[in-house]
């Protein structure tokens, strides 16, 4: 697989992804009776099944991802109802719900699903176990569907609100790493815009993102491709795995900040970009963050100008044993491999300033001795578009803020060595209600 230079128009298409000049149109096949929300926009798209008994069938398929330095890439992934898709759809259910997941294998290996921080696990209606051999070695962490067309069934009462990991329990180290991982995300009673089943985990469901890392070594991926597609024997040493990719979503920026479904990303559906409201104590909700991570390494998330205050962790409440209210807030999210966390966050307009009533408290200087950014309104204040110096080529709509968010491994943030791509989107900040942008 050759790499290939970043080209320009993919970064101009980029930043009018960001001020949402350009929206997606394109449909996603699912299950006839799955709901699809968030669809052309941001914010996280739910796979939903009507009831308190909900059924996901999965498909194991193949496809490939675009990356940032325009290399394409061989992936594996579950889908439902469609093509293939990376990562694999988001499962969406209510606390109580008795979960069923069918998977229907069409690798040609053994493929199996595991699903971390759930309790008693059936497969076929028994017991998940663990499988060996007949000399005894370990062959799958749980019961398999067997290669080229075989099927398993699991079921789960999802006992606990949060953010879970599924991922394949058959060769995890060459499976996980090609793409067999999704999100699970359970709501609780007290109400599917609340974390968990505290009074105090209320969030606004119009602003609920997820932030799910993975990270890619291409010559797994080569290796893959070479044994499925073409017949060739396997080769490569899974002990030699060395990330060259880390995403977000699926995605390195700047396609991280692409709607979802967008048309020129096929096969990776989930956008980055979180979009938000001022938040004003007594009349709004915080947002939401859920941290997702299937790589390999530790990635410290890092978002400028806002902390999360976490919650949960690992689909548990963060609180004592009597109830107390252990919640901490962090200005990097430190997630390591296979842990979740569930975060609220608020944007404030701390100072209020306004041009009139309250302005900023400097001069700010002549157009002519200032560096403007593409993504600067020309003016200091929130829902203000300012003036510019002729040429010059302003790409906000509505005088919005965009704040970077991102992986602070600054050695992470490449696409197999193209820098200040992969881990990496932004906060979009929009003016108050009701006056907002499109």
């Amino acid at each position: 697989m050759s790499r290939l230079l970043l080209k320009g128009t993919r970064w101009a298409l980029a930043l009018l992804i960001v001020l949402g000049f350009v929206w997606s149109d394109s449909a996603i096949l699912v299950q006839p009776v799955a709901a699809q929300m968030g669809m052309g926009g941001n914010g996280i798209v739910c796979t939903s099944m009507p009831g308190t008994s909900p059924v996901f069938t999965l498909t194991t398929r193949t496809g490939y991802i675009g990356t940032p330095d325009d290399n394409v890439i061989y992936m594996w992934g579950f889908s439902a109802g469609m093509a293939f898709q990376h990562p694999s759809p988001i499962l969406c259910v209510n606390e109580g719900d008795t979960v069923t997941v069918i998977v229907n294998n069409t690798l040609p290996e053994d493929v199996s699903i595991m699903f971390p921080g759930q309790d008693n696990v059936l497969a076929n209606g028994a017991p998940a176990q663990p499988q060996f051999d007949g000399g005894g070695n370990l062959t799958s962490l749980t019961n398999v569907a067997m290669a080229n067309g075989g099927s398993m069934t699991y079921s789960f009462v999802a006992s606990h609100p949060g953010t879970f990991i599924y991922e394949s329990g058959t060769n995890p180290a060459k499976q996980v790493n090609m793409g067999l991982f999704g999100a699970i995300i359970v709501r609780p009673t007290l109400g599917a815009n609340f974390v968990n089943n505290r009074l105090d985990s209320q969030f606004n469901p119009d602003e609920e993102f997820l932030v799910l890392f993975s990270s890619i070594d291409p010559y797994l991926n080569q290796a893959v491709e070479q044994q499925v597609v073409y017949s060739k024997p396997f080769a490569f040493n899974l002990n030699n795995f060395k990330s060259r990719y880390w995403m977000i979503n699926g995605r390195g920026f700047p396609d991280t900040l692409a709607p979802n479904f967008a048309s020129w990303l096929p096969s990776q559906p989930y956008g980055a970009l979180a979009r938000v409201h001022p938040y004003v104590d007594g009349t709004s909700l915080p947002a939401l963050d859920r941290f997702v991570n299937v790589g390999t390494d530790v990635v410290p998330m890092h978002p400028h100008a806002k902390n999360a205050l976490i919650l949960n962790k690992d689909g548990r409440p963060v609180e004592g044993e009597l109830g107390e209210d252990l919640s901490w807030e962090n200005f990097s999210v430190p997630v390591g491999p296979g842990e979740t966390y569930d975060g609220l966050f608020k944007w404030r307009n701390a100072e209020n300033y306004d041009r009139v009533t309250n302005p900023v408290p400097i001069t700010v200087p002549i157009m002519q001795n200032m560096v403007y950014g593409m993504l600067w309104s020309g003016s200091p204040y929130l829902g203000v578009n300012g003036p510019f110096p002729v040429g010059a080529t302003p790409m906000t709509e509505c005088g919005e803020y965009y704040i970077i968010a991102h992986n602070h491994a600054l050695f992470q943030i490449t696409s197999w060595g193209i820098v200040m791509t992969g881990p990496i989107t932004f906060l979009r900040v929009d003016p108050p209600l009701p006056n907002s942008c499109p």
